[in-house]
């Protein structure tokens, strides 16, 4: 059982939303004695551009284009980056809340990953499909004021983003841990702490995961590439 860790905050260990998850991973790593854990540090690794000859391949390649041998060493690398998540039964997203919505290293790699005939596809009457099916995905939150309800609810575009946005590739069996508020008092984190924490572990605790050898994983056929428009 393989998960991915993607990692969106640049501030490590000392991180609230990170020390959250690292209670989530010990917690599943002791009940699950198959779980093997890769982590994708958003603001240590070098992502794929999404811009440039990129940009211009992954057109060329909708209109039935032919690639010279530099796009087609310059698209790989987007290729390796679908490939790297697609390789997870499991995703564990560590997402701190930055004005209401994701951190620019996170919305960077989503629009790296999520390309037609990858994660999605149209069918033949023009709708999209998502393609990544059998996965399951957690996220892990921390804000600043408490969006659980009341006025500030309306500005939660973290959770409501995450859920689209992995839904629309085929990720429905989605749970979210939100570490809130974080920055009204000291008092007031080390009870919104306790809780999320309990959160977490009854969580594993009653879960029961299983997946078979190799059922989840989705392997990108030779050659995948976005399917020709149409004339």
């Amino acid at each position: 059982m393989k998960l991915l860790h993607i990692v969106a905050t640049p501030r490590g260990l000392t991180s609230n939303t990170v020390r959250v998850s690292s209670v989530l991973l010990e917690s599943l790593l002791e009940k699950y004695d198959d779980l093997t854990v890769r982590t994708l540090d958003l603001f240590k690794t070098n992502l794929p551009s999404v811009s440039g000859s990129n940009i211009e391949s992954k057109y060329m390649l909708m209109t039935g284009q032919h690639l010279d041998e530099s796009a087609q060493t310059s698209w790989h690398q987007i290729e390796k980056s679908i490939e790297q998540f697609l390789d997870a039964d499991v995703y564990l997203l560590t997402v701190p809340m930055w004005n209401f919505g994701i951190p620019y290293a996170l919305k960077y790699y989503i629009d790296a990953i999520v390309q037609p005939g990858y994660l999605f596809r149209y069918n033949e009457e023009g709708r999209p499909e998502g393609m990544v099916k059998g996965k399951k995905m957690i996220c892990v939150t921390s804000r600043g004021g408490d969006y659980s309800s009341g006025p500030l609810q309306a500005f939660d575009f973290v959770e409501s983003y995450l859920r689209t946005i992995f839904g629309f590739v085929g990720i429905t069996d989605m749970h979210f841990f939100n570490a809130q508020p974080m920055d009204v008092s000291l008092e007031i984190r080390k009870v919104a702490y306790k809780k999320v924490i309990g959160e977490v572990r009854d969580y594993v605790e009653k879960s029961s995961w299983q997946f078979e050898s190799g059922a989840s994983s989705i392997d990108m056929p030779e050659g995948i590439k976005p399917a020709p428009l149409l004339d």
